[in-house]
């Protein structure tokens, strides 16, 4: 059989598919040169099992830093833990009312074609992780939301839990390597909500999970940093905040702090929005010069199709596979 690499180079000439190949190929370029790239995931990548090679990028340095919604964040461990307990949904938009309804009082939670079983997943880990947050509180400690998660997986206390190989788990991966990574809204998730609940009933203080700014602020940081000696890539899956949020640290370095900072050195977006300059995820890149994001020379791709069959096959040629 010959490899994933072999075969888009021999079918992906055009249109959509020659765009994946060149956004690969100049992947690989930039991480040749000693650059750096940030991956955004946007949607539901890990109820998609992005992690079966994420994790794999992650381990061989292929990325160095993500930012991903809250969902992302947690419901990677949900899949750990809870894989077995999932129901999938083949014929979901056939779903009626009625049938959304049963799902709901089975407590099975879709998404998509995938139903998040709420007793194995969602209250598994908030038992867990709610220990990491009253012992940090008690303490009179601040965590970032993902350093709760590293804390969580790293103790091993979930261990007994899994339910896939865990070498297919991203958050695992990243936690192992204490890779940097920017959740950005992460109040809009349910262990953000879950949170707010214990905040409610006063058990816990809203400050002891950091904010979004202390996120800004912590990329700020990590860019400036890291772009003395490499220049950075932006890789990004969908659209909307997990996208929006840390391309926005170059101006805000440049603009607002005053600092000289280099523009992102590579931009690639897959997207199923229609293109459109009435919004973030459907502009084109070259909007992005005006906002001192990218520069005229910036490479720059847009790869209109769904992320969960482009995103693998990319990852699959930077990887060499």
């Amino acid at each position: 059989m010959k490899s994933i690499s072999e075969f888009v180079d021999k079918y992906f000439l055009h249109f959509n598919a020659a765009t994946l190949v060149d956004a690969a190929d100049e992947y690989n370029n930039q991480l040749a040169k000693g650059n750096k790239m940030m991956i955004t995931l946007a949607g539901a990548m890990s109820t998609a099992e992005i992690g079966k090679i994420l994790a794999e990028m992650i381990r061989q340095d292929k990325v160095h830093i993500i930012s991903c919604t809250g969902a992302n964040l947690e419901e990677d461990v949900m899949n750990l833990v809870a894989h077995n307990h999932y129901k999938r949904i083949p014929n979901y938009r056939d779903l009626t009312p009625s049938d959304e309804q049963e799902l709901l009082d089975n407590h099975l939670n879709r998404v998509t074609d995938t139903c998040i079983p709420e007793e194995e997943a969602f209250r598994r880990i908030e038992g867990n992780i709610f220990k990491f947050w009253r012992e940090a509180q008690e303490k009179g400690e601040r965590y970032l939301p993902h350093q709760y998660m590293y804390q969580m997986l790293l103790d091993g206390c979930l261990e007994e839990h899994y339910q896939i190989d865990p070498e297919d788990s991203w958050l695992l991966a990243a936690a192992e390597k204490n890779l940097p990574i920017v959740v950005p809204g992460w109040e809009d998730s349910t262990l953000g909500n879950i949170f707010a609940g214990y905040c409610i009933k006063n058990e816990l203080n809203p400050k002891t999970v950091k904010s979004g700014i202390e996120y800004m602020t912590y990329l700020a940081d990590w860019y400036t940093e890291t772009s003395k000696e490499s220049p950075i890539g932006f890789f990004q899956i969908g659209g909307g905040i997990a996208g929006d949020f840390p391309i926005c640290v170059v101006p805000m370095l440049e603009q607002d702090l005053e600092r000289p900072t280099p523009l992102w050195s590579y931009f690639c977006q897959i997207s199923d929005s229609t293109t459109s300059y009435g919004s973030y995820s459907g502009a084109v890149p070259n909007e992005k010069i005006t906002w001192g994001k990218l520069a005229i020379d910036t490479p720059k791709f847009i790869i209109e199709s769904d992320a969960t069959i482009v995103a693998p096959l990319i990852f699959a040629k930077v990887l060499g596979w």
